[in-house]
């Protein structure tokens, strides 16, 4: 009497057959595989030889989960874990469905064939596709699993590269982390600074990321105390990412060529942000040089730097006349006839006069920002008589 299925309608003894044929079985889906994939000659002999590992201890499988069928889960995914580190780096999860598809093709061309009779045959035929569906999901789920470890281990070694930029630490160690996550450190960047999006945990930065994706923009995220930072690659639309921020103002630094000055942003943002709530009417995004004269209420020492450098010292360059006509100006209210007559100038030469301060120093009296840095610039300059002269940059 020949003995009784089992629950898989598989008798015992054709699954030991099936077990002891595994090796052969294994050896016919890698030539399969190796005959319809091209790139599958391109893996070397040690990964090959682990795809050979692999789908023989997915054939073993097969035979103890006919045994035990509520075990697929564990024994669909053992055979992943037995595929060596290069190969799982090599293999994509395309490839892998692939290889999947041409080992479960081959099984069920040949492992029917051991049924003792017809109703076997059939069962070993259901088997084999269920078997195989498992293995896909199997598959999927350990690729999974690998993206969503990486996910999380870029994600720290992002958040160690914008505190690296904040810092202006580790020149060397921040190139080669920004490298690994994809970014030319050559590249220009620039730094903005806000709050964090509202959105709850797990993911709070989501949002932004989403944006940053929709825009096609590079960026790298991380926090400083409770402040979201962003350091934007080139060409990056910072009004459409800010936009993404939470509430509240958001500054952005100057752009620098490249990661190793993008400190030099870093600072100038977060200055520009701690000092940004003496301006109530700002625009978001603001830049952190247009914060000029806020920085310098809050005690920004670059701030005043800057002034000096980028407004007073091209005034003083350009001789007496220049700062006097701005300085009568602004005592006029900017009435431009009462200016005139004070210099004893006719009005079309203070106005060839104010035109010539804002190409230097790009702000014009006649608007009340511009009107603002330029007294805040001369008044700052006069406080330091005893500093050098700062050196007024070429605008040739």
């Amino acid at each position: 009497m020949a003995p009784a299925p089992l629950r898989s309608g598989v008798r015992a003894t054709t699954l030991r057959r099936i077990e002891k044929a595994s090796g052969d079985l294994a050896a016919a889906g890698v030539s399969a595989m190796a005959e319809r994939l091209a790139w599958f000659s391109r893996l070397t002999a040690e990964q090959r030889s682990g795809v050979l590992v692999v789908t023989q201890t997915g054939a073993a499988n097969f035979v103890s989960w006919l045994r035990e069928p509520d075990a697929t889960p564990r024994l669909t995914t053992e055979a992943f874990r037995t595929a060596p580190l290069d190969l799982a780096r090599r293999v994509t999860l395309r490839q892998t469905v692939e290889l999947v598809r041409i080992a479960i093709e081959v099984f069920e061309e040949r492992i029917p064939s051991f049924g003792a009779d017809d109703a076997e045959q059939e069962a070993l035929v259901r088997a084999v596709l269920r078997f195989g569906r498992e293995v896909a999901f199997s598959a999927a789920t350990v690729y999974a699993s690998a993206a969503e470890a990486r996910g999380a281990w870029d994600a720290r070694l992002e958040a160690l590269v914008v505190d690296a930029v904040v810092r202006g630490e580790a020149e060397e160690t921040l190139l080669s982390r920004a490298s690994a996550l994809g970014w030319d450190p050559a590249a220009e960047a620039t730094v903005v600074v806000g709050e964090p999006p509202t959105e709850e945990p797990p993911e709070p930065l989501h949002a932004v990321r989403r944006a940053a994706h929709r825009a096609g923009a590079t960026v790298l995220l991380g926090t400083h105390g409770a402040k979201l930072v962003m350091i934007a690659g080139p060409g990056a639309p910072l009004e459409d990412l800010s936009a993404s921020f939470g509430p509240g103002a958001v500054v952005h630094g100057p752009t620098v060529a490249g990661l190793t000055a993008a400190h030099r942003s870093a600072a100038a943002a977060l200055a520009g942000h701690r000092a940004v709530r003496a301006w109530p009417g700002a625009p978001r995004p603001v830049a952190a040089d247009a914060l000029l004269p806020e920085r310098v209420l809050d005690g920004d020492a670059q701030a005043v730097e800057q002034l000096r450098r980028e407004v007073a010292a091209p005034l003083r360059g350009a001789g007496g006349e220049l700062e006097a006509t701005v300085e009568c100006y602004l005592d006029a209210a900017g009435v431009l006839e009462a200016a005139a007559r004070r210099l004893y100038v006719h009005p079309n030469t203070v106005r060839y006069r104010l035109r010539r301060v804002a190409e230097l120093t790009g702000r014009h009296p006649g608007e009340a920002r511009g009107a603002l840095v330029l007294r805040l610039a001369l008044g700052l300059d006069r406080l330091q008589p005893s500093a050098a002269p700062a050196q007024a940059p070429d605008r040739r």
